[in-house]
């Protein structure tokens, strides 16, 4: 984009898709048909092994909540077997670290938006109001970024244009739970404890972890200069049991949510 329209093949189509998403979401600004929430903390952490402990406060006397991450397991030449623990500064160093988490939704009122269309028997720009409000909420997590680098001080200095922003130029990630680099699921529902996600923006958690309303973001801050994204990909039995161990739960369950990275057979 914007090469795109250009495209002797697709570039026709592509140009008439904008086209009406842009005339969507002047109708979806107009009527503000969708309203966006957010919640967000910066909280005291450090590293302890390959979990973070966060504490209520900088004394580091009490702790508040404890992250739980995996580490990747595959054979690799230079032996760098990323876990997402290692961008927090581990509690032996004296450092005083912190880590960040967040939650934001459009998603309140984009249902609503497209059975509107649904119930014209207008399939597309049903579809297109959900494409929509999916876009949304990823521009939102992506301006609340931007605003918690500033806030927490790193990023103040930062001048990007737009497209570095999309390309992700600035220091820091932000990974979600369910994601390569974090493919537990589970670990949102510590995050909706630790800043009482339902309470302050209406986002629910399903049984299987799945957030609703469908147009929502949650995830954790990491601000190391070396911080980045990776995928965990396969790992064996003796992490998942230590992994099991460190979150009190039985092999049986942590084998079911981490069944897509099992390099063995449960049975």
């Amino acid at each position: 984009y914007p090469n795109i329209f250009k495209d002797k093949v697709v570039g026709e189509k592509a140009k008439e898709l904008f086209d009406d998403a842009q005339a969507l979401l002047k109708q979806i600004l107009d009527e503000k048909r969708f309203t966006a929430k957010c919640v967000y903390g910066l909280f005291p952490a450090n590293r302890v092994g390959d979990d973070v402990e966060l504490y209520t406060d900088d004394s580091r006397s009490k702790r508040l909540a404890k992250f739980h991450f995996l580490r990747q397991q595959n054979n690799k030449s230079s032996g760098d077997n990323r876990s997402l623990a290692d961008f927090i500064a581990p509690n032996e160093s004296g450092l005083a670290d912190h880590i960040g988490a967040f939650a934001v939704t459009v998603g309140h009122g984009v249902d609503e938006f497209a059975k509107s269309f649904e119930e014209a028997n207008d399939d597309y720009n049903s579809i297109m109001a959900k494409a929509l409000g999916d876009r949304l909420a990823e521009a939102f997590a992506e301006y609340l970024h931007k605003r918690v680098r500033e806030e927490w001080g790193y990023g103040r200095e930062e001048d990007l244009s737009n497209d570095e922003l999309i390309r992700e130029k600035y220091r820091g990630i932000r990974p979600a739970a369910g994601y390569p680099a974090c493919p537990d699921h589970t670990e949102k529902q510590l995050l909706w404890e630790l800043l009482e996600v339902e309470n302050h923006t209406g986002i629910k958690l399903t049984e299987s972890c799945a957030m609703w309303p469908a147009s929502s973001v949650s995830g954790l801050y990491f601000a190391h200069p070396e911080a980045k994204y990776f995928a965990v990909g396969k790992i064996d039995r003796d992490q998942v049991k230590d992994w099991a161990k460190r979150k009190d739960m039985s092999l049986t369950d942590a084998e079911r949510w981490l069944a897509p990275n099992l390099n063995y057979d449960p049975a």
